[in-house]
């Protein structure tokens, strides 16, 4: 082969990186980019988080909870999201107490999976699994069915409620595992019987059992990778000693939750990858970068009795933007092409 021009660089999609070095036709890079793009577009959503936690690089990861903050997490350029029961619980108007049911999960689930245009993998929370061992199937069943990459399945005692409040306790060890034991083998069910076409889903195995102390904690994360969860998740290690020890302790993907105010040391993407964390989640930043906004807004309302917001508020976004970020250019070029003349 001929080539004509010289080509140094490096391409990321998603969790794939192709490093050109050498001389290369010009038309056989954009196939080559083109090719890949077309095998990571045709991977499920389950193959793309796999993939992403095999990488060795952690991954930041902002938490949605509507179609709106799921399309700019991934808008934004981030290669995974998380569906926040806590956020979900705030948009239907409660706090995160288990008030809100699977199937309102579900239909946020749906919403959110549907505005990912990219496609970038989505995991659910499944809280406890909404019930016994059998309710843990159905749920992981569910959120295959809808498209999710991942569901995180916990061992609290329902109701459940949000991981860095009080009154939190957790089921005894051996329920804990049976859950999760539940979890794998819906997993594997799916994976067998090719019943959602080619997705599967990955089971993020959570523990709370902090609350009672952090061996315990540890013990249960071991015991849950034993077991086939794919990646675990200890709640509200309370310094980074503890997440150093969490991480050396137990083997495989790991996700480190980074919520501003609670009980967890935050620490930047470089410090959690060299701890041994796969995934930082932001559970609430853009529920409460929203929250802070809306209220500024409301308030200045109030307090002016309407009309134009000051010159110097900067707080909203331009009406032509809002529109773009909200999809109608996308739209509009649709209408073009489909248009009759």
């Amino acid at each position: 082969l001929k080539f004509l021009q010289d080509v140094t660089c490096s391409v990321r999609f998603g969790f794939l990186k192709i490093h050109f070095v050498g001389i290369i036709n010009m038309n056989t890079l954009f196939f080559i980019l083109g090719y890949c793009i077309s095998q990571l577009n045709a991977l499920s959503a389950a193959a793309r988080l796999r993939g992403i936690l095999s990488s060795g690089k952690l991954e930041v990861m902002p938490c949605c909870y509507d179609g709106l903050t799921a399309k700019l997490v991934e808008d934004t350029g981030f290669e995974v999201t998380f569906m926040s029961g806590y956020s979900v619980s705030a948009s239907r108007g409660y706090p995160d107490v288990q008030l809100v049911s699977l199937g309102e999960m579900l239909d946020s689930g749906r919403t959110c999976v549907s505005s990912l245009r990219r496609g970038i993998p989505l995991i659910a929370d499944g809280d406890t699994g909404h019930g016994n061992a059998m309710n843990v199937k159905r749920t992981v069943h569910s959120f295959a069915q809808i498209g999710c990459a991942g569901v995180m399945i916990e061992d609290q005692v329902a109701p459940k409620r949000c991981g860095h409040t009080r009154g939190r306790t957790v089921v005894d060890r051996a329920e804990a595992v049976a859950r999760i034991q539940a979890a794998c083998d819906a997993r594997d069910e799916i994976r067998a019987s090719g019943l959602y076409g080619d997705n599967d889903i990955i089971i993020l195995a959570r523990t709370d059992a902090r609350v009672l102390n952090l061996d315990e904690a540890i013990t249960r994360c071991q015991l849950f990778r034993e077991i086939g969860a794919d990646m675990t998740f200890l709640e509200a290690p309370t310094s980074i000693q503890e997440m150093k020890q969490y991480c050396a302790q137990v083997d495989g993907p790991k996700l480190a939750n980074m919520l501003e105010g609670g009980s967890t040391p935050i620490l930047s993407a470089a410090q959690l990858q060299d701890i041994g964390y796969s995934l930082a989640a932001y559970p609430l930043t853009l529920l409460s970068s929203a929250t802070k906004a809306m209220q500024h807004s409301l308030q200045r309302l109030l307090i002016s009795g309407g009309g134009p917001l000051p010159s110097d508020d900067n707080s909203l976004l331009s009406f032509s933007d809002l529109c773009t970020t909200v999809g109608f250019d996308n739209y509009y070029q649709d209408e073009e092409r489909y248009r009759i003349s």
